[in-house]
């Protein structure tokens, strides 16, 4: 004899619980819909974020390369300033050791003629 094809006693239950489960699920899958919307919300928001950051920064690299520039100039004049005020101080020592040279000689001489003038009046005899 085949069995009967009667409905087990607890289906009504089985089924109630499970439209239970059904609605809990539909719940949770709402919920996850939201949460995507409010990641990818997040995520546009980082981008753009990410987005200004390379910006500021590409600005601050080209800002700093525009100074660096800059002082190299300035410090490259700054050396042909020092290198040609270093040429004219040496010129001028150059100068100045001639014109003490002339002026020794000079007053070497003078020293050479006042001795010939010294001796001259003290003559050969003359002893002070």
């Amino acid at each position: 004899m085949l069995p009967s094809m009667a409905q087990p006693p607890d289906l009504e239950a089985r089924v109630s619980a499970l439209e239970e489960q059904v609605r809990e699920l539909d719940e949770r899958v709402r919920h996850s819909r939201q949460d995507a919307a409010a990641a990818r919300v997040l995520a546009g928001g980082a981008d753009r974020d990410v987005t200004e950051i390379r910006r500021e920064g590409r600005e601050f690299r080209e800002q700093n390369n525009r100074v660096l520039n800059a002082v190299r100039e300035v410090l490259t004049d700054l050396r042909s300033r020092v290198d040609s005020l270093s040429s004219r101080v040496d010129s001028g020592f150059t100068e100045m050791r001639g014109k003490f040279g002339a002026a020794a000689a000079g007053q070497e001489q003078i020293a050479g003629m006042l001795s010939v003038l010294i001796a001259r009046e003290d003559g050969p005899g003359d002893a002070r």
